[in-house]
């Protein structure tokens, strides 16, 4: 086997076989971990013959010259056919406004930029395709509050961590819009939230919201039955199957139960989809026009479900990749037979999407109301897993056999693998992009924003074969062009502003390329700090990137300062004590580095607080002072909470995505502390407005 002819065909799939790390340090990918990513992309290369087929596969491909079913194109600027069609020839535009455009490409060969923004409908000679044309930048801070230095603020929070009385244990849609209420009301502009993708129904022990069964849905154990059905509806039916004592069990509790929770939850949203049936009320009509609406995607998605639901009942394979043939094809007449049989589980799934999205779209209503310019800002995981329902109703633009990770970096040594999939280049092109556009839309739909987790991951993917380590991969690269225009695209439409988590591995120019787009990048206080433990002054802070104290994968500010990270670390033998002893040696120069910055402004550590609160209340001040348009403040570090969400690299040996927050959500922010730090934020923003303009 030729090395020179293996890495020829990893370059021409779209892999880098040469990279660079976040410390300048050259790679270079081994042969047989290229072989094993090229298989996952489903090239074969474990022989010279195999190369040299897969070689004449892609050149045939690559020089087949007919159209793709979408091409982009900004707005204002021409549009390269020359692969396709000769100079001069004729293009009639199909606008989806109504009416047509006829255009002569140029001599050469280039279409005017003449469309104007939208999806169309092309036709050139006997060849039609769909042509996006994107407005040159997405919906931006500054358009959301009407102002060319937008100096804005809002709160971050975990839904599941919200209480309210009756929840059941855990945060819902009524929680998420009791707390959006309350953060307009104290002047909050945005309410950041985590993920709500549809998990796995069937398996109540997955519940990162990090690895979801499918970005198209959402995960219904977040409805709040009652905001839509009325709280007669639900106490009726938590009689019906004596619920109420587990109920309030659960909500009790100091962590989440989320396998007694989620099966608590399952048997009264059963038991109101009965209900339901039974009573035929007035939203009856409502709830079929849903399913109407959400069409082939929505039904795919409940089928999946109830596939998964039968298979573990009877201890069967819940993997599709698992399943008997029949089963594995969404348009197999198998599955019409199976859709037939179990119509009344197939319309159950849909009853708890309809009542999630419902509750979803009143939070956001809520949040505006409120005062809040944006509201809700949605976020988008990286990938689904490679099991679940967008895997299996998507399977020629997912890569349900790699998964997504990142290579080892100064924090996490041996590499990260996220046990989820990720699109396929080639497949997105193929099917005109549309597992990303309906991606984009489903999130964008009850959102004033978007986060959007890993956002290298629109140009490329540290990709892994599955079963493999994490430093066994190599990155693969994205129509990154294609992919921001229907970004900025569908951003435009919603009216909904971008943000980019842009933390880690960073490819060259991609920061340019996202602020040309306004996408904001996203400044993490904790970061923002040379070798030395000099952080970054108030001034020195970007103005294409939001700022905020902390994240949901990171210690909390207090645990920080307190260590709580390292002890954590040492809790579970990942740290020998000579490592231990200079952690937190760097620890307290990092204090130091951190109270000399705040130190700067006259105003902090006075007498209104003490110890660790003084920190608190300085950053939440230092931050507001920059000129990030969005300072971001995690509910944890407003209330001086200790422990963090997410511990990375743990599953079962830390809490993750079980800590719940002190306190009722629609007065948990009249906390005297956070009530101070909520109006310093407020005041710094004020003044950080009227020095910029």
């Amino acid at each position: 086997m030729s090395t020179a002819q293996l890495e020829i065909l990893a370059s021409r799939a779209g892999l880098a076989v040469d990279w660079v790390d976040a410390n300048g340090q050259p790679h270079h990918v081994a042969p047989h971990v290229l072989v094993a990513v090229l298989a996952g992309l489903g090239l074969q290369a474990d022989t010279a013959e195999a190369i040299e087929a897969s070689l004449l596969n892609l050149q045939l491909e690559q020089q087949d010259k007919r159209l793709p079913p979408l091409l982009t194109a900004d707005a204002g600027r021409g549009l390269d056919l020359t692969r396709y069609f000769f100079p001069h020839s004729q293009c009639v535009i199909h606008l989806e406004t109504g009416g047509t455009l006829s255009i002569q490409l140029d001599a050469d060969a280039y279409l005017p930029g003449m469309v104007p923004v939208g999806y169309h409908r092309a036709q050139i000679e006997d060849q039609h395709f769909t042509l996006a044309v994107a407005p040159q930048r997405c919906f931006s801070m500054a358009d959301a509050v009407q102002t060319s230095t937008p100096r804005t603020w809002g709160l971050s929070v975990q839904v599941y961590g919200l209480q309210r009385p009756g929840d059941g244990g855990f945060g819902d849609t009524q929680a998420l819009e009791d707390f959006a209420v309350a953060a307009g009301e104290r002047g909050a502009d945005v309410l950041a939230i985590s993920p709500l993708h549809a998990m796995f129904s069937c398996d109540p022990h997955r519940y990162s919201p990090y690895s979801p069964s499918s970005r198209l849905f959402f995960n219904s154990l977040y409805a709040a039955p009652a905001s839509v059905l009325g709280e007669d509806a639900v106490e009726r039916a938590i009689d019906q199957i004596g619920l109420r004592d587990e109920l309030q069990r659960l909500a009790q509790l100091p962590l989440i139960d989320w396998p007694a929770a989620t099966v608590a939850k399952q048997s009264l949203l059963r038991q109101l989809y009965e209900n339901f049936l039974l009573d035929e009320p007035p939203t009856l009509g409502e709830f079929n026009m849903f399913r109407d609406t959400g069409g082939e995607a929505l039904e795919n998605h409940c089928r999946f479900e109830a596939l998964q639901a039968r298979n573990a009942a009877e201890h069967q394979a819940i993997d599709w990749r698992h399943w008997p043939e029949q089963w594995r094809d969404p348009n197999s007449p198998a599955l019409l037979v199976f859709a037939d049989e179990h119509s009344h589980d197939i319309g159950y799934y849909a009853f708890c999407q309809w009542l999630i999205a419902r509750g979803l779209s009143q939070a956001q209503k809520a949040a505006r109301d409120s005062g809040m310019a944006i509201g809700l800002i949605a976020d988008l995981a990286v990938g689904a897993d490679g099991s679940g329902s967008q895997a299996w109703c998507r399977q020629d633009e997912l890569l349900a056999h790699l998964t997504v990770g990142a290579p080892p970096d100064l924090l996490n040594r041996t590499g990260q693998g996220w046990g989820i999939s990720a699109f396929s280049p080639d497949g997105l092109k193929r099917n005109g992009f549309r597992a990303f556009i309906e991606m984009l839309r489903a999130n964008f739909a009850h959102a004033g924003g978007l986060r959007i987790d890993h956002i290298m991951g629109l140009q490329r993917l540290w990709v892994i074969p599955l079963g493999a380590s994490p430093h066994e991969g190599a990155y693969l690269y994205y129509p990154v062009e294609d992919l921001l225009r229907l970004l900025a695209l569908e951003s435009v439409r919603h009216r909904a502003v971008v943000l980019g988590e842009d933390l880690g591995t960073v490819p060259e120019g991609l920061r340019d390329k996202l602020g040309e787009r306004s996408i904001l990048g996203m400044r993490v206080l904790l970061f923002e700090q040379d070798y030395g433990a000099r952080f970054r002054p108030i001034l020195d802070w970007p103005d294409n990137a939001l700022a905020t104290t902390s994240t949901h994968d990171l210690p909390t500010l207090n645990g920080w300062w307190l260590g709580r990270d390292i002890d954590w670390s040492v809790r579970l033998g990942l740290l020998d004590p000579a490592t231990e002893a200079h952690w937190r040696e760097n620890r307290q120069h990092e204090r130091a580095g951190l109270h000399d910055a705040l130190s700067h402004d006259p105003q902090n550590f006075q007498e209104e607080s003490s110890g660790s609160d003084q920190v608190l209340d300085a950053s939440v001040r230092f931050l507001g002072h920059t000129r990030a348009p969005l300072v971001l403040l995690p509910i944890e570090d407003a209330l001086g909470l200790e422990e963090q969400a997410n511990l990375p690299g743990t599953v079962s040996l830390h809490p993750n995505w079980q800590r719940r927050l002190p306190g009722d959500c629609e007065t948990v922010l009249d906390n005297p502390a956070v009530a101070r730090r909520l109006e310093l934020l407020a005041c710094a923003r004020l003044q950080a407005q009227e020095r910029d303009q």
